[in-house]
């Protein structure tokens, strides 16, 4: 919307903090465009997913590209939430039309695993065509897109069966004698993986072509008190006032030694293992609600 249209942005909102609602013709707040969200104490520790700004418009992007069959790819840093969001989205926010095929690429991955793991799924529809069910698509989540190991010519043999797909619908049959070449339909690729760096390798701008990228970056910290408050308060509600009063100091603290130990202790050859991220603050969480 432009400055001057009358559906105009509340003042004090930055325009990434609403969307626009057609039916009600104004901005509303993302977090007001799900149900809030309260913790049930019956589910385990890592069960729980508490929904912030940043994972509601993450997924409300995901979905809509889905459901106009792009494919997605969504780098970031570990501990942010990607494999998370697309397994609610994949899981419980998209129609029965859509299937989940689920991969995760390692360092030993091949691309003749990874063939056979798809080709498995597919149903045949006509002579050299294939894809899902009548009136299905295939959602194929690839994690860690970028794990497999680059072989002697520098590629790496899964990834490149995908752009296969990708460049020309399909590839060819391994288990026929004649190998001929299998036209997929009706497929569409979301992805997540890591930078670049320990044991992660870029991607070929000839694959990158192909995806809607949408980056994941390290939460901020408004988003990092609204879970972890929500869970610390959910689970040690029943202890005495002066705890509970205590609680927001717990978080607020708890965030500051994780700065300064991301901050101050980086990694050196000697103690390679110095990387944290906010799976190492769930950890304390962890602690603190199962003691």
């Amino acid at each position: 919307m432009g400055k001057d249209s009358k559906y105009k942005i509340p003042a004090e909102g930055l325009v990434y903090d609403y969307c626009f609602n057609r039916e009600k013709k104004e901005w509303v707040y993302w977090i007001n465009t799900v149900p809030s969200y309260s913790v049930d104490n019956r589910m385990g520790y890592g069960e729980i997913v508490v929904p912030t700004l940043d994972s509601i418009r993450m997924k409300y992007l995901k979905r809509i590209l889905v459901m106009n069959k792009k494919h997605v790819l969504s780098p970031g840093p570990t501990g942010t939430g990607k494999t998370v969001n697309i397994n609610q989205l994949l899981s419980a926010e998209l129609s029965e039309d859509y299937q989940t095929i689920p991969l995760t690429f390692s360092a030993q991955t091949s691309a003749n695993q990874t063939q056979f793991a798809l080709d498995e799924k597919f149903d045949k529809r006509r002579k050299g065509v294939f894809g899902p069910p009548p009136g299905k698509r295939f959602v194929i989540f690839v994690d860690d897109l970028n794990m497999p190991k680059k072989e002697e010519y520098g590629a790496q043999p899964p990834i490149e069966l995908l752009r296969q797909w990708m460049d020309h619908q399909g590839w060819y049959d391994l288990k026929s004698k004649e190998k001929p070449f299998m036209k997929i339909e009706d497929i569409i690729l979301i992805c997540a993986m890591g930078p670049p760096g320990g044991g992660r390798s870029p991607l070929t701008k000839r694959l990158e072509r192909h995806f809607n990228i949408i980056t994941y970056t390290n939460l901020g910290k408004d988003s990092i008190t609204q879970i972890f408050s929500k869970i610390i308060v959910a689970f040690l509600a029943g202890f005495s006032e002066a705890i509970a009063k205590s609680l927001d100091n717990i978080v607020e603290a708890t965030q500051r030694v994780y700065a300064a130990v991301a901050a101050n202790l980086k990694p050196t050859p000697s103690k390679s293992h110095y990387t944290f991220n906010l799976r190492d603050m769930s950890k304390i969480f962890q602690g603190l609600c199962s003691a």
